[in-house]
């Protein structure tokens, strides 16, 4: 860890003791999108029904979320939004989005809860909060009125290819017994000492400073507006409604309705009309 880093660190850890001796919360505005590779078959839908696709898309990964956090714990909440209709005469049927309706971390305890519906169903999704292993560059910018410093880490993830499917039909399906491939990718995070506390957006944390910015190759979470000790706050609350599940139980029900997806919109199931599956990779 380079001299300039350290220095930062230090002068984090002495701000982290002014403020051990008053209430310190504050409030974060994040806006995230998503680069968007998908390939149409302009041999099934004309420009018009591409158009809408796309808005469509477009529409769902731009997103609105406020973080409220004090030094221990903090809430990251999506602002309601009208989402896009669906292309007419077709059903969208979502895969891999990632979206979160409420996630409380608590570092002191170092656990979070996430709640969150999928499939028309609420579930509240408990599991430990596990630090990321992130390595501090000497890179920095501004964002805003904040000094930024850049920081990195490498994640393994599931490949799983771009593309859309009508009525199950599609070269995007595996075969069941194949092993998945991964891929490698690099999470790059900006992240100001000047805000003592190591939040961030959705599922980042563990930095000596608020992360304010993040960009995994495919999506990116920008800070758009920070209101500290705030006259009208919002309490940070552990969401508590759902049926309680710990994070393999929901990958395990995610898993079962994904395929029963697949299977009601296969040509042998008894999904009627026209529809689309579409997979975001990353």
């Amino acid at each position: 860890m380079n001299t300039i880093v350290k220095l930062i660190i230090i002068s984090t850890l002495f701000l982290f003791g002014k403020m051990n001796a008053q209430e310190f919360k504050g409030e974060a505005t994040y806006k995230s999108k998503r680069q968007i590779d998908v390939k149409l078959d302009s041999t099934q839908m004309d420009t018009g029904m591409q158009q809408q696709v796309m808005e469509m898309l477009k529409k769902q990964f731009e997103k609105t979320h406020i973080l409220t956090f004090n030094k221990e714990e903090s809430v990251y909440i999506e602002e309601e939004s009208l989402s896009a209709p669906n292309p007419q005469g077709m059903e969208m049927v979502m895969i891999g989005t990632g979206g979160s309706d409420i996630l409380y971390k608590n570092i002191k305890e170092k656990r979070k809860t996430n709640q969150t519906e999928t499939f028309s169903k609420l579930f509240l999704v408990k599991d430990d909060l596990k630090a990321h292993e992130w390595t501090l560059e000497s890179d920095t910018k501004n964002i805003g009125e904040y000094t930024c410093f850049k920081a990195t880490m490498t994640r393994e993830i599931e490949e799983v290819q771009s593309g859309i499917s009508f009525n199950g039909d599609n070269d995007l399906s595996e075969d069941e017994n194949a092993e998945p491939k991964m891929k490698t990718i690099t999470i790059t995070a900006w992240y100001t000492p000047q805000i003592p506390v190591s939040f961030g957006p959705a599922g980042y944390h563990g930095l000596p400073g608020l992360i304010l910015e993040t960009n995994d190759g495919s999506q990116t979470i920008i800070c758009s507006k920070i209101i500290i000790n705030p006259k009208k706050s919002k309490e940070i609350l552990e969401p508590t409604k759902g049926k309680e599940v710990t994070q393999k139980e929901f990958d395990d029900i995610l898993e079962k309705k994904l395929k029963e997806m697949e299977e009601r919109y296969s040509p042998n199931g008894r999904g009627d009309g026209e529809s689309i599956e579409i997979r975001i990779g990353g």
